[in-house]
């Protein structure tokens, strides 16, 4: 039977920061910090989400109460955090997450459904933020992206996400214009695309590892390459609905070069059901896109099977699981 990765991250409460995998690795989120209980779902105010958000100092997250925080405006999440739905069931609706200009960031066990508005997205990660992990979140039904990485945002992990019930789901990569996003390394592993349209992910300039993840009944393309960009997709899950071309190739120009190109995809060990058809560019050599050894030793990889698909149905996205016990350590005079 498959396995998802993170088996003993549940142990203690702390026990999840730093354990990441792939490009998000060095995410700590507010390990260092207190705790803050969200004990009221208001927008804001004493005891809201919003407020233990904004401020400066490391804190670990944590909700005394479940049910729906419905944003009037995107809620702005600082340095050094942790949101930890675990233990609840919270739902984020009306507008979404933003991680501007922060750094370890750890967001886990929530559900994004129902964002409205223009440029409204599920967790919205731009610019120049660094050090995130995005885990066992469940994201639907937003006006724009469920999540969008750009604007020179890098070394961010999702993993055992789920995500259904839209249309573009991840954009990596803003536009030809910012260059600056070549810096761009995301991971992204464990995770159930449910139908959604299109953009699982969409990548300009950056670098993406996308394994183990299970991708149904897309409407118009499965993953695409964009501008310079690089995808190394490995024992993935690629099941068609109507639609059957799996890999997309976009050509842009970026606006410091003269001519156009598209990105390249390699695939290693990815399986194509129900008729999904590949479509890979001839001549893409292993020199060609970046190999995640280059830059992490260890993941957790395994074949495309039957019971890999099942578990990610099963264990992809918000779950009913109890918040962890918080762990102390001992002071030297007890030890």
């Amino acid at each position: 039977m498959a396995k998802l990765p993170y088996s003993d991250v549940d142990f203690s409460l702390r026990a999840i920061a730093g354990r990441a995998e792939g490009f998000g690795r060095f995410a700590v989120g507010g390990l260092h910090g207190p705790l803050y209980h969200v004990t009221t779902l208001a927008d804001d105010g004493p005891g809201s989400l919003r407020e233990g958000c904004r401020r400066r100092e490391p804190l670990w997250i944590v909700f005394e109460v479940s049910g729906t925080i419905s944003l009037s405006s995107y809620l702005s999440v600082s340095s050094h955090k942790t949101i930890d739905g675990r233990g609840q069931r919270v739902r984020i609706t009306g507008k979404g997450l933003r991680l501007k200009e922060c750094e370890n960031i750890i967001v886990c066990n929530l559900e994004f459904e129902g964002g409205r508005g223009h440029d409204v997205d599920g967790i919205q990660i731009k610019p120049n933020s660094r050090h995130i992990w995005i885990d066992r979140c469940s994201l639907s039904d937003y006006d724009d992206g469920l999540i969008d990485i750009t604007r020179q945002s890098t070394d961010i992990t999702v993993s055992r996400c789920r995500f259904a019930n839209h249309d573009k789901t991840m954009l990596i990569g803003a536009d030809p214009s910012h260059v600056g996003d070549r810096c761009i390394r995301v991971t992204i592993h464990h995770c159930f695309f449910d139908g959604t349209r299109q953009r699982q992910p969409r990548l300009r300039f950056g670098k993406v590892h996308l394994y183990n993840n299970y991708t149904r009944n897309w409407g118009i393309y499965a993953v695409c390459a964009s501008v310079e960009s690089q995808v190394f997709s490995q024992c993935n899950i690629y099941e068609a609905g109507q639609k059957k071309k799996t890999f997309e190739y976009y050509t842009e120009k970026a606006s410091d070069k003269l001519h156009e190109a598209s990105g390249l995809i390699r695939s290693e060990g990815d399986v194509f059901l129900n008729g999904a058809q590949a479509h890979l560019r001839q001549g893409v050599s292993e020199g060609c896109v970046f190999h995640p050894s280059e830059y992490y030793h260890d993941w957790t990889v395994e074949p495309p099977s039957e019971s890999l698909k099942y578990i990610l149905q099963v264990c992809a996205g918000w779950q009913s699981i109890p918040r962890p016990a918080e762990q102390l350590i001992p002071r030297p005079s007890e030890q």
